[in-house]
């Protein structure tokens, strides 16, 4: 038996209790997109779809784990397979993205698991309405109650060894650090971990394709989607903007004239932030040849770059601070494509031009190739995990 941490008063318990626990550790396991977890989460969807619509990230998560949307992602799994969850799946999840710890939950519930989930530590009003959803949908369907436990803790390793003790899976978000923290926590010998690790994310534009868009600012609001509404705190924003296509220069303007109209009327830049981005600059500015961009303020930092090599992306900053590269063709993106890139987020490209660059270039990185503005949608692959898959188990009957 592994004891309860002794630290309980740095524990809380917002969703379930120290006996939920416990009772998991003998609650069967679901097969992979079961009746009563669809049923679950398609309850807990309609209940955020008339709390949460003040957040969009939370009304995205609701209509992601609608009944109808799920059986849709389902129908991608029908095989003759017989699989089952492999057992308590243990979610340590990412402070900057609120939204994060119910999409790893309901990834680990679709697989068939009980789940142990470690919420955001910075207070966030969008992760209170999903708790709140989902214990109203525990107290309609309460069978499920043995899958479901939310907490919250510190950097306590005693926590940490005693959830990562009892798992038969660890899902590890929110970078290097938090990853190399919590592998000092041992696992079972038959668990399974999965860590998402820090990355990078790129956009690739066409300008002549942007020069013919004629909702520019539809554009230029999936643009702030995928960055400014994280503050490219996610992983899936861009900090490095490719342009490709004749007109670029022409493409720039229209394009930054109206990311900047919506970013100066919806976004706050702090002093600290723009103290940052300076400071960034020049730490870019002492390692490479680079050109500011010229910016009516500092809301934007446009920093243009000479070349794409693998040392740029440990250059990044936040805050709307962006490197900007003039590309003849999509083979040049190569050098940025490492292990450490997982988006490639795209506008006025071919689909088939960019699985011809993948197959070709044959990068390290680049997980995913999303149209701008959906960088931010989850899918059940993520980083290059089949999550589904990932998170149950094959029974071989013969």
């Amino acid at each position: 038996m592994i004891p309860m941490p002794q630290n309980f008063n740095e524990l809380t318990y917002v969703v379930g209790t120290p006996g939920t626990v416990e009772e998991m550790r003998s609650v069967p396991a679901m097969i992979p997109f079961s009746d009563k977890a669809v049923a679950f989460l398609n309850v807990v969807s309609a209940k955020l779809l008339k709390t949460g619509k003040a957040y969009s990230d939370v009304v995205t998560f609701a209509f992601w784990c609608r009944k109808a949307a799920l059986l849709t992602e389902k129908a991608k799994y029908d095989t003759n397979e017989l699989r089952l969850g492999r057992g308590i799946a243990f979610h340590s999840t990412p402070s900057n993205v609120p939204v994060n710890c119910a999409f790893s939950f309901a990834a680990g519930l679709l697989a068939g698991n009980p789940n142990i989930v470690r919420l955001p530590a910075k207070p966030y009003a969008q992760v209170d309405l999903i708790c709140a959803a989902v214990k109203e949908a525990l107290d309609e369907q309460p069978e499920m109650k043995p899958y479901v436990v939310f907490v919250k803790f510190p950097p306590v390793q005693e926590i940490a060894d005693y959830f990562s003790g009892i798992c038969a899976s660890r899902i590890v978000w929110g970078g290097d650090m938090t990853i190399a923290e919590m592998r000092k926590s041992p696992l079972p010998p038959r668990a399974k971990e999965i860590t998402f690790a820090d990355r990078h994310s790129i956009l690739v534009l066409n300008a002549d394709a942007v020069l013919k868009a004629e909702n520019i600012d539809r554009l230029a609001q999936d643009f702030y989607n995928d960055t400014f509404f994280s503050d490219q705190n996610a992983c899936t924003s861009p900090r490095i903007i490719v342009w490709t296509g004749k007109d670029k220069q022409a493409a720039k303007d229209k394009f930054w004239t109206a990311v900047h109209k919506l970013v100066a009327d919806k976004y706050t830049l702090a002093p600290v932030q723009a103290v940052g981005k300076l400071a960034a600059l020049y730490r870019a500015a002492a390692d490479r040849e680079v050109r500011l961009e010229p910016c009516a303020d500092n809301f934007i930092y446009r920093v243009k770059v000479e070349k794409l090599d693998d040392k740029l992306p440990d250059l990044k900053y936040n805050s709307g601070f962006f490197f900007e590269y003039d590309a003849e063709s999509l083979n040049e993106v190569a050098p940025v494509c490492t292990n450490k890139c997982q988006t490639m987020t795209y506008y006025g490209l071919d689909k088939d031009d960019i699985a011809d660059f993948i197959r070709s270039a044959a990068p390290q990185g680049v997980d995913r190739a999303v149209p701008m503005g959906k960088s931010m949608d989850f899918t059940l692959v993520w980083d290059g995990y089949d999550l589904i898959r990932e998170l149950s188990r094959i029974v071989s009957v013969s």
